[in-house]
């Protein structure tokens, strides 16, 4: 039976002032791939920064809980010590060799994790002595980025747009490891702009659509996006 291991009740979101994010609800099943489609703009990005406990992202109602704990007004750092992870869109260079990152992330998190294992999966053995997502290939930041997020093993794992900028063949890798996390336990929110990479994904689960800051409600990721990529977003949303 689905066990919930994220829930977003009535989320509002204000940023520099203005409402971003209206009375969203979402609910994210553990081992499950829960996926938020929209167009740029719509307010996905800012869903999962304040689900994080960004200082940006103010909420102005509603309520967060992961595994039945309130975390709404937790700091970003006890999230991510409770199991919580984001994956940033565009993650900025750092001063940090990519394996000494790893590494300090491995035992920040207590995990019993083989690093080298992990970065044979993701491919990035080649960028362990470069500096941290710099001058990284799309493809490379995105498997870089999965690979913290392996090393981490969250209860819940906020990617967004892992599949932009990145070719064909690197969306397949990406959806190989995003399905790896789902099937150890993680619960997973993704969000997508295009959807390619939710055609690969094995686990996938509950689909949402948010435009203009709105979250439709929960329905079946394939059949939605299956609608999305007929028929457009705002068809979709109509009905």
């Amino acid at each position: 039976m689905p066990q919930k291991i994220l829930e977003v009740s009535n989320l509002t979101v204000e940023v520099g002032g203005k409402i971003v994010v209206k009375n969203a609800n979402i609910e994210i099943e553990r081992g499950e791939i829960s996926v938020l489609l929209g167009p740029n703009g719509s307010g996905k990005t800012t869903m999962l920064k304040a689900i994080m406990g960004l200082s940006d992202y103010k909420i102005v109602e509603g309520k967060i809980l992961l595994d039945s704990v309130d975390i709404t007004s937790l700091p970003p750092w006890e999230r991510a010590r409770m199991g919580l992870a984001l994956s940033y869109q565009n993650p900025p260079p750092l001063p940090i060799k990519m394996g000494m990152l790893l590494e300090r992330i491995s035992k920040i998190y207590g995990k019993e994790v083989n690093i080298t294992n992990a970065v044979n999966q993701t491919v990035i053995t080649h960028l362990l002595e470069r500096d941290a997502f710099s001058g990284f290939s799309g493809g490379e930041i995105k498997r870089s980025e999965l690979t913290t997020i392996l090393l981490s093993k969250p209860k819940v794992a906020l990617l967004d747009e892992p599949d932009s900028g990145v070719d064909v063949e690197s969306v397949r890798k990406i959806a190989k490891l995003i399905d790896q996390l789902a099937e150890e336990g993680t619960g997973i929110l993704l969000v997508t702009h295009v959807g390619l990479l939710a055609r690969y994904l094995r686990r996938l689960g509950k689909g949402y659509v948010m435009m203009r800051g709105i979250v439709s409600p929960g329905g079946d990721a394939r059949k939605i996006l299956k609608i999305v990529l007929n028929e457009g977003y705002e068809n979709l949303y109509r009905r």
